[in-house]
């Protein structure tokens, strides 16, 4: 059996695999640099940016793709519903780097660090910044998987109020409040930071219009880290001009690489990070974790898998 992967893991976990699995064969390389191994894989390892419609033909004898990441709105899922072929990912991976960053955006806008920063460059001893706390201020989190889950959890820890939205405001654990996502007028209202963690699909793309950001609060943060199709730049940039709500942090854009010219950049009340909030140096060993224990159940005849994707939903 050929698992082909279009990345190329450090050599330990190369050999990790290569040991566990010894009636394998696996090679590691770039999808345009695999030639006929395409055709022979019956599984592929991706991260899910490099498989279109053009060269899904190529694989004749493939039953099941893996994707390292929990994004999945660039697979061609038309051709690969026609092939029946089965597709998991690794979502649930990102909680702990995802959580840790959406707490460092909400640390530095309440305790104003960047500002901290500029004035230790300038030599400027100024102890008049207004600094905020995190304690008792309400956190709306849109989207209550396992990354907005670990996220509530924390906020928890801080003091927070956590309230979430869901597709049909199910109760999760860590959040005092939770509704669905026809109802999102509802706790706008209250949200000090409001943040996202939402997958790009029909129901969540440009789901946050000029309404909702007139019912936020002045004093809101508004934080993505999801997908930039959540919001078009241009409702967000004139929220923020309007000064409907305070600040934005984005790890996300519409467009990315957010182009050089785009008026975001030069907006003052934001802050703009290149989609980095789930790399961590655990990223791949966690994925490929998830991977191992698919690829046992798969060669054992199982079909009890982590993490199968919905190919109907996308996600």
């Amino acid at each position: 059996m050929k698992i082909l992967f279009s990345f190329v893991p450090n050599n330990e976990i190369q050999k990790d695999l290569i040991e566990q699995f010894p009636d394998a064969s696996f090679s590691f390389r770039r999808l345009s640099e695999a030639g006929e191994l395409v055709s022979e894989a019956e599984i592929f390892v991706t991260y899910g940016e490099d498989l279109t419609e053009e060269n899904i033909l190529g694989f004749h004898r493939l039953k099941w793709i893996m994707v390292v990441s929990a994004g999945l709105e660039k697979m061609p899922f038309e051709q690969i519903k026609e092939r029946n072929i089965l597709v998991t990912n690794a979502r649930g991976i990102h909680a702990i780097p995802m959580s840790e960053f959406a707490f460092g955006f909400m640390l530095q806008y309440s305790k104003r660090f960047a500002e901290m920063h500029d004035q230790q460059k300038e030599q400027k001893w100024n102890r008049n910044l207004p600094l905020k706390e995190l304690y008792n201020s309400t956190l709306l989190i849109l989207g209550t998987g396992a990354i907005g889950t670990e996220t509530a959890r924390i906020a928890q820890a801080f003091g927070m109020k956590t309230e979430g939205v869901n597709s049909d405001g199910r109760a999760i654990e860590h959040f005092d409040q939770t509704y669905p996502i026809d109802r999102l007028n509802k706790p706008l209202p209250n949200a000090d930071y409001i943040l996202s963690f939402l997958p790009s699909t029909e129901e969540t793309k440009h789901l946050l219009q000029s309404e909702h950001f007139h019912l936020m609060k002045e004093s809101a943060v508004f934080i993505n880290m999801g997908r930039g199709s959540l919001v078009s730049m241009e409702v967000l940039l004139n929220a923020l001009r309007a000064k409907e709500i305070a600040y934005a942090m984005l790890d996300v854009m519409e467009e990315e690489p957010l182009p050089a010219d785009h008026p975001l950049w030069n907006q003052a009340n934001i802050t703009i990070t290149p989609h980095l909030s789930s790399i961590s140096s655990e990223y791949i060993p966690r994925a490929l974790t998830i991977f191992k224990r698919n690829l046992h159940a798969y060669l054992n005849g199982e079909d009890h898998f982590q993490n199968i994707i919905d190919l109907n939903r996308g996600y």
